[in-house]
């Protein structure tokens, strides 16, 4: 299978999620590699039911630091016990993937790691490629709408409690952020940047979600997703034990995730959030600006991070109606 790589030695192959493992399901860990030849890896989920058939897949990644252990594998081994080959993988730069330096995000990369996924299903013996589609969660929502209007092999897309990352990053919360801020922002990233190439390596922020008191209701709920090891926490998770690099905002603030949104149709887009996100409105724009078919599922009484890990408030039903109509 050319898509695939070899396993490193430092990648684990015990069970470490944050989730139990599913009795229904086969489990897998597996690379590939993107195509900058970064090596992905991902835990491959097959149910146990599926014998000689090949089935639809999807591609799941996300939150935005996280790391496949965490929600993206919570997502996969549910829909793989739904029926689906399922892959959650750690995007470029993080978790057990490749690439260098560490903890770096970027809006092309990350998008170009879900189109890989997509090349590594296409070629399982297992998968039917005409009927692959992905789902992104958190900031890895507005990766995944990226990468299905750009790759048409992708059949259909769902996100789940979506941040566009490049809105966030170039405007600040609520796009409340002013042209000097954002100037100054820029300077200061420039002037990091003269440092950073002088150390010869780059300087990393503080630990994430460190909370110290007075913080937004959302951080408080990110902080206890991440930080909690009855909940989230995972060593490999940026968001719970480690920093993304000072000057990792630069390629999301004039790169715009979501300019081509509508060029997923006619391709179907299910958007799914929680009523009491703060970080809502990034799906009500997205549904606004994409094309019909398109669905915009609002959760009640479920916050950004419940649809994280709350099984009875994730919609997985609804993932399942979803992916099977339209990955017939």
């Amino acid at each position: 299978m050319a898509a695939t790589a070899p396993l490193t030695a430092e990648v684990v192959e015990t069970w470490d999620k944050t989730f139990p493992q599913s009795e229904k399901v086969d489990h897998e860990k597996v690379a590939f590699k993107n195509r900058y030849g970064i090596t992905i890896v991902a835990d491959l989920y097959l149910p146990k039911d599926l014998g000689d058939k090949s089935a639809a897949a999807l591609a799941v990644s996300g939150p935005y630091g996280a790391v496949k252990e965490q929600a993206s594998g919570l997502y996969a081994q549910t829909m793989a016990e739904r029926g689906f080959v399922t892959l959650a993988f750690d995007p470029s730069y993080t978790g057990e993937s490749g690439g260098e330096p560490r903890n770096v995000s970027s809006p092309d990369i990350n998008t170009e790691d879900f189109s890989a996924a997509v090349d590594f299903l296409g070629l399982h013996a297992k998968v039917d490629r005409e009927r692959i589609g992905i789902i992104g969660i958190c900031g890895f929502g507005g990766m995944a709408l990226n990468a299905a209007a750009i790759d048409k092999r992708i059949k259909a897309v769902a996100s789940s409690t979506m941040y566009d990352m490049s809105r966030v990053m170039a405007r600040g919360y609520f796009d409340s952020m002013t042209l000097e801020e954002r100037t100054k922002t820029l300077e200061q990233l420039g002037e990091q940047r003269w440092k950073d190439a002088a150390a010869g390596e780059p300087a990393y922020g503080p630990v994430s979600l460190e909370l110290s008191g007075g913080e937004p209701q959302f951080v408080v709920d990110y902080a206890g997703y991440y930080k909690s090891k009855e909940r989230g926490f995972h060593p490999r998770s940026i968001n719970s034990n480690a920093s993304w690099t000072i000057t990792n905002p630069l390629s999301f603030m004039n790169m715009p995730l979501l300019t081509y949104i509508a060029e997923i149709s006619p391709r179907p887009t299910l958007i799914i959030h929680g009523a009491d996100a703060h970080s809502r409105y990034f799906s009500e724009t997205a549904y606004a600006n994409a094309a019909e078919p398109k669905e915009l599922l609002i959760i009640e009484d479920a916050n950004h991070v419940d649809l994280y890990d709350q099984v009875d408030k994730i919609p997985f039903a609804k993932l399942t109606e979803f992916f099977t109509t339209n990955l017939k």
